[in-house]
Order: structure tokens, then C-alpha cells, then sequence
């Protein structure tokens, strides 16, 4: 029997690439989105490449949410938290930042308003998610930008292979990264033929969250420097990110370690020798495409990722982690396989 789903902001980028994505899943039913200033509006008004699904948006209320199997929650960052307490839903799975943070004082510094108890997190990559996620009734998504750069450095930090007081993170974002709201500097003239850098000096929220996930894998302090770009496209992610390798290590223990890591994981792919991650490749999936190449004359490594920000980096890591917490296979409903060109 289908599960009955629930999606919280779904008039928004990450809320509309969930309702597409559960629409295709085999055991959930989507019947109730949910938006406030676009509630009582068609859902394909909002999303005209979802008019097919014949739903209309109705107000995000405990009232309209709760009687159902899932909820997604696709809210602004400090709205999902009060809300979420409130659902009788017997998983609850929030895909904005409330509840990912464990500390409340790197809630209250990137952040601020009332702080959330952190959820389960929804990286089933790192080690013992999958064993942690079989039980989770409320599941927190991580962060796009924080996925792409912990899935490079994971392996890494997990085997002692770097030092953690030296990490570099330069991220190429997709604009959808931003969210839906109307913003001048958002508007197709501004960003066409162009690329800058925001959240400069190590400002930007996802900061803590990666440094979370990288002392969960071993690492005693963490210093990162990460820098994202807004580049003209609409959806995916690249990060570049190196660190200083330790004392002794070689190419080939680096690359081994990323292999090993990911051995049984369906979703990541270590590329050939030779061949640099595309977002474009992984476009509309639940893919991570990794490369790694050490850079002697610096004795730096340099491990690239590319993601679809909404598919692995949001609503696809949503399906991934449900999957796991309702007993279904990881992978269904979910795709390996980017749309080209």
C-alpha cells in the first residue's frame, strides 16, 4: 500500500523536484502541497511542468499536514521547526536547515531565532547513516553546498589522510541554489555572462554543518576556507576542494580510500583517471560524480564533485534517506542516470 505524502513549500525549487520525484516513486502518493502566498493556486501555475499531477496548493497548516504517512517539509530556514513538532506524520523529513545543527551557539552565529533539536541526518554516505536512518521517524537533509563538499572530503578525513586544520572549498552554484524569491540580484541580466562570489570569509551557513560532518568522520579541529560562486546556470554544483596531504601519503593511497569508501554506495561515481566532473552530467539525478588528483608540487589534493543542487544536493537526498527510513531499496525511485544534452 502507497504511503500518503505530504509537501510543505511545494511551490518552491525544492519543493516543486520533490513532487516530481514522488510522483514517480513507486510506494509514495502524492495528495496534498501545500504554500502560503501561492496557496489556492493550481500547482501547475506554479510549476507548469507539473500541471499534469492536477493538485492545487493549499495553506501549510499542522491542520492541512498531518493524516499523512510523510511529510516533506521545502521551508525557508526557521519555519520548519515549530511546524515540524507539530505533525503526527510517522516520518517527517525537513530539507530546510533547522534541524541539521547539533551546536545551538553555530545555530545562533549563521542563523539566529529559536533553536531546533537537530533530526537524524540524511547523508546515508557517511558511516553508520544507513544503520541510524532505518529508525529515524524525523530525518534533517543536508545541505546542497555542504553535500558536495563532505562527499569530496569524507573519505579523506575518515582515513587520516589530510590534515583538517587546511581545507580549501570553491564551489561553482547553480542560481536555482538561491530559492524562488524575487531578487534584483538574481534577475537573468545580472547573472548572464557573469560569475561572482557571495558569503565571502567564511560567512556563508553551510559552514558549520560541513565542519559538523567532518568531526563526525574523525577530525579532531576542522579549519575551512569555502567560497561558493553564483555561475549562470540553473541547477548543480562543483566544488573543488583540496587540502594538505600528511606526511607519506601517495596518489594511490588517496584514490584507494575514495574507492573503498564508496564501494557500496549507488550513487557516487569515482570517474576514470583523466576525466573532471560535469554538472551537466548529473543533471536531474541523484548522482555524485568525484575525481581526485594530487598536486605534488604543492602537496595539496584536489578532489572535484559535481551535483544536480536539487536532485542529490536536496530533494533527491529527501527520497534517498525515506527510502532507508520506511525499509524500501536506497535507490528507488531515484536515478544514476543525468539528462543529456
Amino acid at each position: 500500500m502507497s504511503r500518503r505524502v505530504a509537501i510543505a513549500g511545494a511551490s518552491g525549487y525544492a519543493g516543486g523536484e520533490l513532487a516530481r520525484l514522488v510522483t514517480e516513486h513507486p510506494e509514495l502518493d502524492l495528495v496534498t502541497v501545500t504554500a502560503n502566498s501561492n496557496a489556492g493556486k493550481p500547482l501547475g501555475e506554479v510549476h507548469p511542468h507539473l500541471a499534469a499531477l492536477g493538485l492545487t496548493l493549499r495553506e501549510t497548516t499542522p491542520a492541512v499536514l498531518n493524516g499523512h504517512d510523510v511529510v516533506f517539509l521545502a521551508l525557508p530556514h526557521g519555519t520548519s521547526g515549530e511546524l515540524g513538532d507539530a505533525l503526527d506524520a510517522q516520518l517527517v523529513v525537513d530539507c530546510g536547515a533547522d534541524h541539521r545543527l547539533t551546536d545551538e551557539s553555530d545555530w545562533a552565529d549563521f542563523y539566529g531565532g529559536v533553536f531546533s533539536q537537530p533530526w537524524v541526518y540524511g547523508m546515508p554516505e557517511l558511516p553508520e547513516a544507513t544503520a541510524t536512518l532505518s529508525d529515524a521517524t524525523r530525518i534533517a537533509v543536508p545541505g546542497c553546498n555542504a553535500t558536495a563538499v563532505t562527499l569530496g572530503f569524507a573519505p579523506l578525513v575518515f582515513r587520516g589522510l589530510v590534515d583538517t586544520t587546511d581545507l580549501v572549498s570553491v564551489l561553482a552554484v547553480g542560481v536555482s541554489g538561491a530559492g524562488k524569491s524575487l531578487r534584483e540580484d538574481l534577475l537573468a541580466s545580472e547573472v548572464l555572462g557573469s560569475a561572482s562570489a557571495y558569503a565571502v570569509g567564511g560567512s556563508h551557513r553551510h559552514n558549520p554543518e560541513i565542519r559538523q560532518n567532518l568531526q563526525r568522520l574523525g577530525a579532531d579541529e576542522v579549519t575551512l576556507s569555502f567560497t561558493p560562486i553564483l555561475v549562470p546556470m540553473a541547477r548543480g554544483i562543483l566544488a573543488t576542494n583540496t587540502a594538505t596531504l600528511r606526511g607519506g601519503v601517495t596518489a594511490t593511497e588517496v584514490r584507494s580510500a575514495i574507492d573503498v569508501f564508496y564501494a557500496e554506495n549507488p550513487f557516487i561515481t569515482l570517474l576514470p583517471e583523466g576525466r573532471q566532473p560535469r554538472t551537466a552530467d548529473v543533471l536531474g539525478s541523484n548522482a555524485t560524480h568525484l575525481q581526485v588528483v594530487v598536486d605534488e608540487r604543492a602537496n595539496r589534493v584536489v578532489v572535484t564533485a559535481a551535483i544536480d543542487n536539487l536532485g542529490k544536493g536536496t530533494a533527491g537526498a529527501a527520497i534517498q534517506s525515506t527510502n532507508l527510513a520506511l525499509g524500501f531499496p536506497e535507490s528507488l525511485g531515484l536515478s544514476v542516470i543525468g539528462v543529456a544534452p
